[in-house]
């Protein structure tokens, strides 16, 4: 029997993706939630509690990127082809991000207002885009003779910009349990009132796409309603519900680790959700990742280079993470 070389592939850029919205997600997601907290120190806290991490999450979002283009260049170059705008704006943000991120502990209080500016603007921008390119690939992109046949502004639809608003409310669910987890004092007291109403319009917004989907697809509402798969696919808005009660009664109760981990499961019940919807399609409504790959030997030859890497990934990102457990306090500082 031999080795089912498009499917694995597949399966590391779903879990390379999954790393990365889980990573980059509560990072992104601290910027979001800068405007929330006013406290020079407080902001200063809140990053320091990615700051030994942050830049290793965006490994995730690379090793994603280069095992699609390795893996199914006809599907890399046509999202590359068809999000071309979107997906520039993302890196720009990121860049200006990251340069943000480093030199606001630099600057002097007149030009520290700036970069914290920046860092909100840039979190949010990528963001924004990143969940418009998913909202992109969802609704479907027109090919005709493996090639993209749409316009270049096919992303200004209405479902990409609130799948992109969906992303932000999203990835600040996610930091705010992040921050919760890390941080302690008056700071935590304050994010928890606000991770309440950030579940709260998760919940809506989940239940939104759960609905506009269906409706734009044919496709998805035979695959998500047909006998017998609404009964196996019935549990995923159940325990997205279990998930929100758990973040309630963890504020109610002034829990420290629950919130981020409960926002974590909703997080991957959404994207366990997108998933089912498209598969197997790499890039709805035709193109499937069989169709998409690239020849048996460029595969197997990656995946070697593979399977070297991502153990080594895994373990240094366990490693920073382990390191850098517990609580962050005012007096660590970032140099």
């Amino acid at each position: 029997m031999g080795i089912d070389l498009p499917v694995i592939w597949f399966i590391i850029i779903v879990f390379s993706t999954l790393m990365y919205i889980v990573m980059d997600g509560f990072d992104l997601g601290i910027g979001m939630l800068y405007p929330f907290i006013k406290e020079r120190e407080d902001r200063d806290l809140m990053m320091n509690t990615v700051a030994p991490v942050w830049d290793g999450n965006e490994t995730w979002l690379v090793l994603g990127g280069a095992a699609l283009f390795g893996a199914f260049p006809l599907a890399y170059s046509v999202i590359l082809d068809a999000l071309a705008m979107p997906l520039t704006i993302m890196l720009v943000a990121l860049i200006f991000r990251g340069v943000a991120f480093e030199f606001r502990f630099k600057a002097d209080d007149t030009h520290k207002v700036f970069w914290d500016n920046a860092f909100i603007v840039g979190s949010l921008l990528t963001t924004f885009m990143q969940g418009i390119v998913v909202g992109s690939i969802v609704q479907g992109l027109p090919i005709i003779d493996r090639t993209f046949a749409g316009s270049y502004f096919d992303w200004l639809s209405p479902f990409a910009l609130f799948c992109g608003f969906g992303l932000v409310i999203a990835y600040s669910l996610l930091g705010c349990g992040w921050l919760i987890m890390k941080t302690q004092g008056h700071l935590q007291q304050s994010l928890y009132k606000v991770i309440l109403p950030l579940t709260f319009v998760m919940l809506a917004v989940i239940a939104i796409v759960s609905l506009w989907t269906p409706l734009a697809q044919p496709a998805i509402a035979e695959r998500w309603f047909s006998l017998p798969n609404i009964f196996f696919f019935l549990p995923v808005p159940l325990l997205v519900l279990y998930s929100a009660w758990l973040i309630i009664r963890a504020v109610k109760k002034k829990g420290h680790y629950l919130p981020f981990f409960a926002s974590l499961a909703i997080i991957f019940l959404g994207f366990t959700g997108l998933g089912i919807s498209i598969w197997p399609n790499i890039i709805p409504p035709a193109i499937s990742f069989i169709d998409a790959s690239a020849p048996p030997e460029s595969q197997g030859f990656m995946l070697v280079g593979a399977l070297f890497i991502i153990p080594i990934i895994l373990v240094y990102t366990f490693w920073s993470y382990y390191v850098f457990r517990g609580k962050t306090n005012y007096e660590e500082g970032y140099h």
